[in-house]
């Protein structure tokens, strides 16, 4: 498999960390107008609609979805600037789009490390080899199917859940090939599996880390959505599985060897991983610090290779490899890639400018405040697979509803895996639609949302049954 179809899915990695202060924009820029009922705020909303409805269909258009989304950001924050200056508040937008774009930039560079370290690992072979592998142990395509999901389940709750199904869906590509059929539904339920693992860790997405900090469920609280998270995934995964073929991948006598220093690049993309998580969780300073740092691992080491390498071939390679700053891969996949990039700074800047023009706090007023508590957290879920379910999250702290420990961890289990009810729902299946591009699509997820919503359905109601004695 090419880099061009994997550095894409990296492109949603930071929104898991680094993303919900979007959503305060509002907030960090003092005390805005509120635009809900002006002229602005229902454009603004019939652009993002629309703006959606082109991303969906790209399949059909062969519109990039960065295009639709990028235009409405310029136009919404347009807009938005437009009234604040006639109203003589022009600070007060340009700091709230600011704190915005420095989220973005964060994000940004984050995945351009992430992105370095997952080219260098498939330069390297590691992912054919891996391929071969599990080829030559005689799994079946059913057996990696489950494999691939088990390991997205079980990762993410550690290793976060995009970043885990980023990984999976490069060994899926890597072993699929050009079967769409079987890549396409492993591809769902990595999605599912690795959205589920995240739901019960605190670290292990960013609505789970957020509501931990919050104060509002104590740590270990949280593994007590363990099974519902883990019925969430079996649910789906159990019909889906009828779907992959029963045959075995091709290329059973493939031997693939390692390239010099493959194995201690893992070895550093693992430490990169910790040196961003524990900045961010001991040193309180933002991951991409720690990210960052872990560049300048790949960039020794790849300086090391060059000058210990036995030929000339060799070194160029590791030369090209060590050479982080100029990106070479991006000669080849520079437009997938930053298609996908510049999808999430729409999205950013979308979702940030309807945060600061009052709408997600007029939904999150109206849902806690005439619906059914249980409901209304139900209902979180099904937002977060259109909206991104950190600013819904977000929005609901913001609120801060008096509600038992049981409905907190409800709405943590249903904002963490309602997204994997739409392929756009959820940063992990954005990211494999660019990562799998053609075989990964959004209407091969839509055709699998009923059978999706029968495990969020039947999570929800694990958890009301299982967890009594929190609410």
């Amino acid at each position: 498999m090419s880099p061009r179809n994997r550095l894409p899915a990296l492109a949603g990695l930071l929104v898991l960390v680094l993303l919900p202060a979007f959503a305060v924009a509002s907030q960090a820029a003092g005390r805005p107008l509120d635009l809900t009922r002006h002229a602005v705020g229902y454009a603004s909303l019939i652009l993002f609609v629309l703006a959606y409805a082109l991303v969906m269909a790209e399949e059909f258009t062969h519109l990039r979805k960065s295009k639709p989304v990028m235009l409405a950001a310029g136009l919404i924050w347009g807009m938005i600037g437009y009234v604040y200056a006639a109203k003589g508040m022009p600070h007060q937008a340009e700091e709230a789009v600011r704190h915005n774009l420095l989220e973005y930039a964060e994000l940004m560079l984050f995945l351009l490390v992430a992105m370095t370290y997952i080219n260098a690992m498939d330069e390297r072979n590691v992912f054919n080899a891996l391929r071969a592998w599990l080829i030559r142990k005689g799994f079946g395509l059913r057996t990696l199917f489950w494999m691939t999901g088990f390991l997205a389940f079980f990762i993410s709750p550690v290793a976060d859940n995009l970043t885990t199904a980023l990984l999976m869906c490069a060994v899926v590509l890597a072993v699929g090939g050009d079967d769409k059929r079987f890549v396409g539904v492993a591809c769902i339920n990595i999605v599912v599996a690795a959205n589920a693992g995240g739901a019960f860790s605190p670290f292990g997405d960013i609505t789970t880390l957020m509501v931990w900090q919050k104060g509002v469920v104590d740590f270990w609280t949280f593994f007590a959505l363990f099974v519902p998270s883990l019925v969430n995934f079996v649910v789906p995964a159990a019909i889906m599985h009828f779907a992959i073929p029963s045959g075995q991948p091709a290329g059973a006598d493939e031997a693939v060897m390692l390239k010099r220093g493959a194995l201690r690049i893992v070895a550093l993309f693992l430490a990169t991983i910790v040196t961003a998580v524990s900045f961010h969780n001991f040193l309180h300073l933002p991951p991409v610090i720690g990210m960052l740092t872990g560049m300048a691992y790949l960039q020794f080491f790849g300086y090391y290779l060059k000058k210990t390498s036995p030929g000339k071939r060799n070194g160029l390679i590791a030369s090209r490899m060590g050479d982080v700053v100029p990106f070479d891969v991006f000669n080849k996949v520079a437009r997938a890639e930053w298609d996908t990039l510049l999808f999430f700074y729409g999205v950013v800047l979308c979702v940030g400018g309807l945060g600061f023009i009052g709408y997600l706090s007029m939904a999150s007023e109206v849902m806690y405040g005439e619906w059914n508590v249980t409901l209304a957290n139900v209902a979180v879920g099904l937002l977060s697979s259109i909206v991104d379910n950190i600013p819904v999250m977000f929005a609901v702290l913001t609120m801060n509803p008096d509600m038992p420990a049981g409905e907190w961890l409800l709405v943590t289990l249903t904002a963490g895996v309602g997204g994997s009810l739409l392929s756009i729902g959820s940063a992990a299946g954005v990211a494999l639609m660019g990562q799998a591009r053609g075989k990964y699509t959004f209407f091969g997820h839509l055709k699998w949302t009923p059978v999706i919503a029968l495990g969020y359905a039947a999570s929800i109601y694990a958890h009301l049954w299982i967890n009594k004695a929190y609410f």
